[in-house]
């Protein structure tokens, strides 16, 4: 009997389960090791707000939180968030209504084709969390990652600084 662990190439790799929590749901795909956290989310679970820009890391348009913090899931491989919680732009609406900062950014105009709003919005969030949104200066600096062909960020600032204002922090020029 032929050991099929032992017969793999480096080219055809184990699949491996990964139980992801998604959005408060777990979710368990059969993945190719090699898989990125931006295509299983995509690709896997037909969750297609997460965008994939560059693909190398520079973009920032595939930001999504795991465990509450920025990642960039082009960068992320999905076995490596097996069992830990991701939150996707599909998973901050509530039932309430949009998330203060997903409004923001629609009063404000924080975009304009839209393709690097779902990446803006998650990495917003998780600047907020981390309470550095203490000046127009410190928000551009922490959504440095981020990029946007549009050149929206005057608007993405001040989305940011209004929730901040409203969570009680000092987010003034």
């Amino acid at each position: 009997m032929v050991d099929v662990a032992r017969t793999r190439s480096a080219a055809d790799p184990e699949v491996r389960v990964v139980a992801l929590e998604v959005n408060g749901r777990t979710r368990k795909v059969a993945l190719d090791p090699r898989v990125t956290l931006v295509d299983a989310l995509r690709d896997h679970l037909g969750l297609v707000g997460t965008k994939k820009g560059c693909d190398q890391g520079a973009c920032g348009a595939c930001t999504v939180l795991v465990d509450g913090k920025r990642v960039l899931s082009c960068l992320t491989l999905a076995a490596q968030c097996d069992g830990r919680a991701i939150t996707t732009i599909e998973g901050l609406a509530g039932p309430d209504g949009l998330h203060p900062v997903q409004a923001a950014f629609l009063e404000h105009d924080g975009f304009q084709c839209g393709f690097c709003t779902p990446g803006q919005i998650m990495s917003a969030v998780a600047l907020l969390d981390e309470g550095r949104a203490g000046s127009d200066e410190e928000i551009r600096e922490y959504m440095s990652g981020n990029l946007c062909r549009c050149g929206a960020y005057p608007h993405m600032v001040a989305a940011i600084r209004e929730v901040a204002a409203a969570r009680g922090r000092d987010a003034g020029a």
